[in-house]
């Protein structure tokens, strides 16, 4: 699969799923005024694509918002596993320590299995952090709070509300939003 293939793939998520489902209701603005940086990963290995992260996290750490809001760092195919994307999030966490960026940017994954604790790997409410590639969402927490704060309701209210939302649409609906029913 080329770059623009996983490029144009993860425009389409994050416009009929992301924007079009309102599953973050704060993607929208930052979208249409093209704030958000979308960058293919081709690294071989998890030691290169850790050097991509720390370069993507000094550059949203320097850049204004203005320009990059928030990042999709996008690997089509180092993580084919959930299980070992899920491992991997700590290793994202203490880089984002070893940055002094906690309390700065988060990190929300998003992947095609993603499988939330405690759920059947075919619970509907899964899809909300389900993704065509594996993805670490780079979000600066001050954009994230000021979100929240216009926003009606917090973030827990926001994450009851997606899964009601993914629960109504249900599986055929899902499958429907990409054209595979």
């Amino acid at each position: 699969m080329t770059d623009e293939q996983v490029l144009a793939q993860t425009r389409e998520w994050v416009e009929k799923a992301v924007i079009g489902l309102n599953l973050c209701p704060f993607a929208r603005a930052v979208w249409v005024r093209d704030q958000v940086r979308v960058v293919v990963s081709r690294a071989r290995h998890v030691d290169a694509f850790l050097d991509e992260l720390d370069r993507e996290l000094d550059l949203l750490a320097t850049t204004p918002a203005e320009q990059i809001d928030t990042t999709l760092l996008v690997h089509p195919a180092l993580f084919p596993d959930f299980g070992q994307f899920n491992d991997f999030l700590g290793v994202v966490d203490d880089v984002v320590a070893e940055h002094d960026l906690e309390g700065v940017i988060q990190v929300a994954p998003f992947h095609p299995l993603f499988q939330f604790e405690g759920t059947e790997p075919d619970d509907i409410t899964n899809a909300t952090n389900r993704s065509p590639f594996p993805i670490l969402h780079l979000l600066r927490e001050e954009s994230v709070e000021r979100a929240v704060a216009t926003d009606a309701g917090d973030a827990d209210a926001i994450v009851e509300r997606n899964m009601k939302t993914l629960r109504d649409l249900g599986h055929d609906g899902w499958a429907r939003l990409w054209n595979k029913s």
